[in-house]
């Protein structure tokens, strides 16, 4: 019996150090695998790859996010249990040669998932999948067979208990609306598909990534409506379309991300080979995400989310029954005809309509003492913090205050500590989906990773978008940051943003004086005044291009560097401009309509 124990004793200690070290050096591999992603690619293809591979997508520029969002393509940058089942089928073969047993491919297969999750940044998504990865991986390996669905809710307990309140997550939400929509559809509409396109290998996979990529569509669509007030048009084709390029750039790009960690790995010809893959993919985002009627505006509350995926259940229903009689065999157009009117109750929801100012879009200016924390609160989808304040200011209990629960997007300007000093205890009270900067400190970065949250980089020409709701970024420029930004004064390097709801625009600068930084964003409505009101030579320029009915002030009382300064005040005097100070007005409060605004205070 000794004997028989030994090899897997011997196994189980061979796997567990590999795993050790990997997850030790996990981050000098990560910046290694990142590195062979864009050997020999172009730049968009590279960035797209570590994208792919990696959940990274900091160095994908904002046009291609926003044509990977519009088109419903956005959860092919983000790591998730397609990227575990497309290792496991990666790796099986490659240890098979090797000559290995079973017993021995599956351990080894179990040490590559939970390398690859703290490779992939550890995140929701990854985080489900490699828990429903090791169990299949487990229950083979003790002889039983894995049940998907068993698999789903003991992946939910862990991530749960790992992170409670992960649960608030989107990320988190639509992982698991996929996969249930994947065990409720797939089967029936694989069949049905492979009914209609006939027999052969190829076909097998082209009814097997439908039939998946159909499922998860539907499934994920209320969540989306629901959280982002948008629903794409186009999504269903444009993942149709990608489906044959996907599994192999995903393998040519795990192929190179090892291959990485190998001197002398011959990278560039798996890279040329995947940067057309890649390309490919692009292309159909820019097809299908780029037309003005490739996303609709919807609202989808509580009732209609419960609602919606109720009526998806009675439809999935229907045609797992149609598909299961032998004798009437469900056609392909009644399948898709079922569906299709599942989809449109599920993602219709209500028009969006913004009435009278107050129901479209609430800008909150906090008062945060001496420091910035802008909340921007749109009438349906994720609430977005702009910085963060000082420590100690207690935002999480202002935004509770405010009815907000989690945070789809935390911005920091400006990595001081009066922008982003309070994010370490803001994020221990509230999820944050992601972050996004210009400059951050590695101390930023892994507060923000530590808890749950995504970095990804900003630049001049990124553009966020919620439904109406936009912020571009108009500084600080790309080549500015690549390398030489320790050497610039930081304030010349804060994000300077520009809101637009509908017809209102509002100028967040940070701290980035306009005599330091060339602005000219057109005529705006509401100018956050840059740096606390600290004297700036070129605000009055300024202040003649852009023209602001009111200015905003974030200041604390009885600060130690006199701000406002007396000279910004009687430059924003001089042009006439309504004028608040959060340190005597307390929050400052904008409720902007589609037509209108009107401007408030709490102090």
């Amino acid at each position: 019996m000794r004997g028989n124990r030994a090899p897997a004793v011997l196994l189980g200690l061979a796997v567990a150090s590999v795993v050790v070290l990997a997850l030790v050096h996990s981050a000098e591999l990560r910046d290694r695998a990142g590195e062979a992603l864009g050997r020999g690619m172009p730049a968009r293809e590279a960035a797209l790859a570590r994208g792919f591979v990696l959940g990274d997508d900091e160095g994908i520029d904002a046009r291609t996010i926003d044509d990977f969002r519009r088109a419903g393509l956005s959860h092919l940058l983000a790591v998730s249990g397609q990227n575990v089942a497309l290792l496991a089928l990666l790796a099986m073969p490659l240890l098979a040669a090797f000559g290995l047993s079973l017993r021995a491919r599956l351990g080894w297969l179990l040490g590559l998932i939970v390398v690859y999750v703290a490779l992939a940044g550890a995140g929701p998504t990854i985080q489900r999948a490699g828990v429903m990865g090791a169990l299949s991986v487990l229950a083979t390996l003790s002889g039983r067979r894995a049940s998907r669905l068993y698999g789903l809710i003991v992946a939910a307990i862990v991530t749960l208990a790992i992170e409670p309140r992960i649960g608030a997550d989107v990320g988190w939400q639509l992982s698991f609306a996929a996969v249930l929509g994947i065990l409720a559809l797939a089967a029936p509409l694989r069949r049905t598909f492979a009914a209609w396109i006939g027999p052969g290998a190829v076909r097998r996979a082209l009814a097997e990534g439908a039939a998946l990529t159909i499922s998860a569509t539907l499934a994920t669509a209320p969540l989306i409506a629901h959280h982002f007030g948008e629903l794409s048009t186009t999504t269903l084709v444009a993942n149709l379309l990608v489906v044959p390029a996907v599994a192999p750039a995903m393998w040519l790009g795990m192929l190179a991300a090892a291959g990485g960690q190998v001197p002398g790995f011959p990278l560039e010809a798996l890279n040329s080979v995947n940067a057309l893959l890649l390309g490919y993919v692009a292309q159909i985002a820019a097809w299908c995400g780029r037309p003005n009627w490739a996303s609709v505006e919807v609202r989808v509350g509580p009732m209609s989310l419960v609602a919606s995926y109720l009526v998806l259940a009675a439809a999935a229903a229907a045609v797992t029954r149609l598909a299961r009689r032998r004798r009437r065999r469900i056609s392909l157009p009644v399948a898709l005809a079922l569906l299709g009117v599942a989809l449109v109750w599920a993602g219709g929801g209500e028009p969006r309509t913004l009435g009278p100012p107050g129901a479209g879009l609430r800008v909150a200016v906090l008062d945060v003492g001496q420091g910035d924390a802008i909340l921007l609160q749109p009438a349906s989808g994720s609430a977005v913090l702009v910085d963060t304040g000082p420590p100690g200011a207690d935002v999480a209990a202002k935004l509770r205050a405010a009815g907000v629960e989690r945070l789809g997007a935390a911005i920091v300007s400006h990595d001081q500590a009066d922008h982003v000093g309070g994010l370490a205890e803001l994020s221990r009270e509230m999820p944050i989906g992601t972050l996004l900067y210009a400059v951050a400190s590695r101390r930023t970065l892994a507060t923000a990773r530590a808890a749950g949250a995504v970095p990804r980089g900003l630049a001049a020409g990124s553009e966020l978008r919620s439904g109406p709701l936009r912020l571009e970024v108009l500084w600080p420029p790309r080549e500015l940051l690549d390398g030489s930004h320790r050497s610039e004064d930081p304030n010349g390097l804060s994000l300077v943003l520009l809101l637009r709801w509908h017809g209102f625009s509002m100028l967040l600068p940070g701290d980035a004086e306009a005599e330091a930084v060339p602005l000219d964003p057109g005529p705006v409505d509401v100018l956050k005044v840059a740096h606390h009101g600290s004297e700036d030579a070129g605000l009055d320029g300024l202040l003649d291009r852009i023209g602001p009915a009111v200015a905003v002030i974030s200041v604390g009382e009885d600060n130690p560097f006199g701000h406002p300064t007396a000279a910004t005040m009687a430059t924003l005097a001089e042009h006439r401009i309504r004028r608040f100070r959060t340190d005597r007005d307390g929050t400052v409060v904008l409720q902007i309509g589609r037509r209108s605004f009107r401007v408030g205070a709490d102090g």
